[in-house]
């Protein structure tokens, strides 16, 4: 060995605790957290969603109390999602189109508790559909510019509720800009929007489609207008189109299986960039650490400081307040 690698010894800044974290890369915050929770109609409501452990389907007044915990943790942001009735979806998702619909109900009932905190609606029709698809439909096919109209209708009942960001999730082709005219016109010119940029057609989405209700309602599959997981450059292209039409910050969806893309996307654009560690992701860790499998509360950390050392802003994750939680013991 000569001299040079003699002298060399990577492990001496791994050897305690106090210089690991002095030559740490990447840090977990909880200001890169992002909560998505779901909404239920009915009041006290806490319904366990079985194929996301510790995770429930919550009433308006429940969610209020979860907001409540989330600014006392310090999480910036809660992402809300809505269990809609089945006697509420129709062929056009025209629910999606009601001031008073749940989404906007609970939007209503977090703001009038005066937190810190920012709330993010998506803006899809899947939630709302009879057939679970994100747009219109004729015959087989999904209408795209159709949809987009219908899109900006449904941004603006979110906006006049209280959105403070609107995530559109949909994947039609110019959908950002089209909402971003429409909120612009409308007086929400400080209304933000992060698009999900790359969602790709996963199959890491199951639990969630449970937890909305579109499971079962699901005719077909979502390939022809989200992305092929096979794809990387396809990103990039998406990326800059959303970027250019007006959004804010960029998402993509899932996490963990496109890390390569969360990295690309950051490297290229250098804006605000996010991941949404999505519920397949979050059904495994909890699975895995429930049969003893593996350390739950280690994996966790590490799956979310992945999204970090990729170069994402902040992660959309349903264990949020657990590491939040954890964050602020210390550990």
């Amino acid at each position: 060995m000569d001299t040079l690698l003699a002298g060399t010894r990577m492990r001496r800044n791994r050897q305690t605790d106090w210089s690991r974290r002095l030559v740490r890369e990447n840090t977990l915050t909880v200001d890169d957290l992002i909560w998505p929770i779901f909404i239920v109609d009915g009041e006290n409501v806490r319904q366990p969603v079985p194929s996301m452990p510790d995770v429930a389907r919550l009433s308006v007044d429940e969610a209020v109390r979860d907001a409540e915990k989330a600014a006392e943790l310090g999480i910036p942001a809660l992402a809300l999602f809505p269990y809609t009735d089945p006697d509420l979806r129709d062929e056009t998702g025209s629910e999606a189109l009601n001031p008073a619909n749940l989404t906007c109900r609970a939007l209503r009932a977090i703001k009038a508790e005066g937190l810190n905190l920012g709330l993010m609606t998506d803006v899809a029709l899947d939630p709302y559909t009879s057939h679970g698809h994100d747009g219109l439909m004729d015959g087989d096919t999904i209408l795209n510019d159709e949809t987009v109209d219908q899109l900006c209708r449904q941004a603006l009942v979110q906006a006049e509720a209280g959105s403070d960001v609107i995530a559109p999730s949909d994947m039609m082709d110019g959908r950002i800009g089209a909402i971003r005219q429409a909120l612009d016109s409308q007086g929400h010119r400080g209304t933000q929007i992060m698009a999900y940029s790359a969602k790709y057609a996963s199959a890491f989405y199951g639990p969630f489609r449970d937890a909305v209700g579109s499971s079962g309602t699901l005719k077909g599959d979502k390939r022809t207008y989200q992305m092929d997981p096979a794809n990387t450059d396809e990103a990039l292209r998406e990326a800059e189109l959303d970027i250019a039409e007006g959004a804010d910050m960029i998402m993509v969806k899932p996490g963990l299986p496109y890390l390569d893309i969360v990295r690309r996307l950051k490297d290229e654009f250098q804006v605000p960039t996010y991941a949404y560690q999505v519920s397949g992701e979050f059904a495994m860790i909890k699975a895995a650490a429930a049969n003893g499998w593996l350390d739950g509360d280690k994996a966790m950390v590490e799956s979310l400081l992945a999204f970090k050392r990729a170069g994402a802003d902040g992660i959309l994750t349903y264990f949020a307040p657990m590491v939040a939680e954890m964050l602020a013991g210390g550990k």
